[in-house]
């Protein structure tokens, strides 16, 4: 007899939203294997979507970019405005070059191509349910690429402004480190990590997570002597 922990209203509940059927029912025959995750709703476009997820309150919606009469973009600033607290996973065919620094500045807090999903699709959902960003290392290297030079002097003014103990955890989220990750690195706890964070944000007055992370990773991977 399964036990009360894994029946579905009490798991982290997740909403689908792709315009291919088969590829939703094969994520749903993946991510509802866990015991602790259960796919509550799907959807094929935008409205649908919206929808859902206010009928059903995901703790994550799992949103493709080409979607039935609309756009994944679209949806994600939808959600970012109607639905803060649900967070987004952005699963694509679409090149990463392409859309991801798009996709996180619209809102979403991960994205991972469909070719590598079929390896690291519950390492994805895992870490963005976490509070964590999701991105590959060849991504976070491009985006980095895009960002770097940016407003560069006024940024190096205010991250100078960063308690050493913020500039650390600052660094490390710009090499890919998860909060967990960070905290163990530190040798802190995860909480205190985001209260580092949250004071970062203040500092370079920085909106969210996705900003931070923006932010981050071009400071990581410039020459920060300049």
């Amino acid at each position: 007899m399964p036990s009360a922990s894994s029946s579905p209203q009490n798991r982290l509940r997740i909403v689908l939203v792709d315009d291919h059927p088969m590829v939703r029912e094969r994520l749903a025959e993946v991510i509802n294997r866990e015991p602790d995750l259960h796919v509550c709703g799907e959807a094929e476009d935008r409205n649908d979507a919206l929808k859902v997820i206010g009928a059903t309150a995901p703790h994550l919606a799992i949103v493709d970019l080409s979607l039935k009469n609309s756009h994944g973009l679209e949806l994600i600033k939808d959600l970012r405005v109607m639905h803060p607290d649900v967070r987004v996973l952005v699963v694509s065919m679409q090149e990463e070059s392409l859309y991801a620094e798009r996709v996180i500045r619209a809102g979403a807090q991960g994205y991972i191509t469909k070719q590598e999903a079929t390896r690291n699709i519950m390492e994805a959902i895992r870490r963005v349910l976490g509070g964590e960003v999701y991105l590959s290392t060849q991504l976070a290297r491009r985006i980095a690429a895009t960002l770097i030079g940016r407003q560069r002097a006024n940024n190096n003014a205010a991250i100078g402004s960063l308690a050493d103990r913020e500039l650390q955890v600052f660094e490390l989220a710009g090499l890919g480190l998860g909060t967990r990750q960070i905290a163990d690195k530190l040798r802190l706890d995860a909480k205190t990590i985001e209260t580092y964070k949250a004071r970062i944000k203040e500092k370079l007055k920085l909106r969210d997570a996705s900003e931070l992370l923006q932010q981050a990773i071009a400071w990581a991977h410039t020459d920060k002597k300049d």
